[in-house]
């Protein structure tokens, strides 16, 4: 389990959203620092609503 907010949280996020790659790049998640899966999720979650 990963603390809320962090690198890991939000890989698990967007992970359970079914984004597992990035949309423009195609790499993995992973590879990215926190500010980018940051703002990634927040794109996400902004589009949802």
């Amino acid at each position: 389990m990963a603390y809320q907010f962090s690198k890991g949280w939000y890989l698990q996020e967007l992970k359970k959203m079914g984004i597992n790659h990035h949309p423009i790049e195609k790499r993995k998640l992973e590879n990215y620092k926190t500010f980018v899966v940051r703002n990634l999720y927040f794109e996400k979650i902004a589009k949802k609503k």
